[in-house]
């Protein structure tokens, strides 16, 4: 299945916080529409349940309108178990926040920010994420 972001009209929706989830850290960005471009946020370096509260840390201080979730995919298209674990957190994110959240196809993410030499790989990553999205958007 694949969930590429589609134009949205999401006009009401401003700020956005997006996750590049891992199974020992998930990079954050931060954008808004007026900003136009992700910012990285750090990594939270965490695993399972203990990764929440630092999650929520995230949410509390930018009060994002939505939440971005990168889903990797094979380059085919076709779902490995990153792409399950990717949408359970997504599903997660929706059940904790009460927020929209928006699967993007994060293919490449990571071999992009690593190109562009970022420090923290997984922010960079929920940066090329975010701006992704982003440019999905329609004024």
């Amino acid at each position: 299945m694949n969930t590429a972001v589609q134009p949205m009209t999401h006009a009401h929706l401003h700020s956005f916080l997006a996750f590049d989830v891992g199974l020992k850290r998930t990079g954050v960005a931060y954008a808004s529409r007026l900003l136009g471009q992700a910012q990285p946020q750090g990594s939270v370096h965490a695993s399972g349940d203990a990764r929440w509260p630092l999650i929520a840390e995230h949410i509390q201080r930018w009060q994002p309108d939505a939440l971005v979730v990168g889903v990797p995919y094979h380059p085919d298209g076709t779902a490995h178990d990153n792409t399950v674990f990717a949408q359970k957190f997504a599903r997660q994110l929706r059940g904790r926040f009460s927020l929209p959240v928006f699967e993007v196809d994060e293919r490449y993410s990571t071999t992009e920010a690593k190109h562009h030499g970022n420090q923290d790989i997984d922010a960079a990553s929920a940066c090329v994420i975010l701006d992704q999205f982003l440019r999905t958007l329609t004024p």
